[in-house]
């Protein structure tokens, strides 16, 4: 069954988006956006596009996930089953691993199902962009291609999931400590004379966790998913099938990018999240 299931995601990986047209393949063109279903209100525009079908479906497999996994009854003296114990494991890496790291006892109880959901999210979506979906938008013969897209390789959903954390962030430091100890706390002791150089650099550390928390997610799954559409865009760029080689390579940075990078970036995406909530909750300073 493995085995059955491992050929079939190759076959659909090796016929990527635009790939049939031979000799012509550009894996950029794989992250354009266009409306499929157009919807503008004033200078607003809420279009349908790709990225938010896989973000509505990331959503609905997050909902469904952990409903299926928390969910469990178990009885007295029963053996936990597959589905108990990965729903255990789960917690316990949201838990352990990172709230209690990074906030503090007192806002655990407050801060936990944030920072939880949004790893399970992240790790849902990212893990959809590494299966293939006939959610390319294009057809072939009236058949929907199958591709591979990840909505989180799109900075403009990257940097809303980091603009979350930026404001929970700063509204909770304001909410324990008030305004003026909160913004105090950006000061670190120095002589006087330097705070005029220090206090812009502290003001501007701010704004740069919000930058790297969107562009770290962004980069690292734009960069997988543009390696592994080059791999394969070679044998249809060359056309020869002769190239069929590039296909080991590309299997192998796939089952890299699914085991380890998956995980690795929603975890460190939410982790952060909880260390600058925990951190505007008790400032050093």
């Amino acid at each position: 069954m493995k085995a059955r299931l491992f050929a079939a995601v190759v076959v659909a990986l090796a016929f990527p988006q635009a790939a049939f047209a031979r000799g012509e393949f550009d894996p950029v063109k794989e992250f354009e956006q266009h409306e499929w279903v157009s919807i503008h209100l004033g200078p607003l525009d809420l279009s349908i596009t790709k990225a938010v079908v896989y973000l509505m479906l990331g959503t609905v497999v997050t909902i469904f996930l952990g409903l299926f996994l928390m969910r469990v009854r178990v009885r007295n003296g029963a053996e936990p089953g597959v589905r108990q114990t990965i729903g255990e494991q789960i917690y316990e890496v949201a838990q352990v691993q990172i709230a209690e790291q990074g906030l503090p006892s007192k806002a655990i109880g407050r801060w936990f199902p944030y920072v939880a959901s949004l790893f399970l999210f992240i790790f849902v979506v990212n893990l959809l962009g590494f299966i293939p979906l006939p959610l390319t938008g294009e057809t072939y013969h009236g058949v929907p291609v199958w591709g591979i897209y990840a909505a989180t390789s799109s900075i403009s959903v990257t940097l809303a999931l980091a603009l979350l954390t930026f404001v929970f962030t700063h509204v909770e430091g304001i909410r324990w400590n008030g305004p003026v100890r909160y913004f105090k706390s950006w000061i670190p002791e120095a002589p006087k004379g330097l705070l005029i150089l220090i206090v812009p650099l502290e003001v501007l550390g701010q704004f740069m966790r919000l930058i790297s928390l969107s562009v770290r997610l962004f980069a690292n799954m734009l960069a997988g998913h543009i390696l592994i559409l080059t791999f394969l865009g070679l044998i249809f760029i060359f056309q020869s099938w002769a190239l069929l080689f590039v296909l080991v390579p590309a299997t192998l940075f796939y089952v890299f990018e699914v085991v380890i990078v998956v995980g690795i970036q929603a975890f460190i995406f939410a982790a952060l999240s909880a260390i600058y909530i925990g951190s505007a909750i008790e400032p050093q300073h």
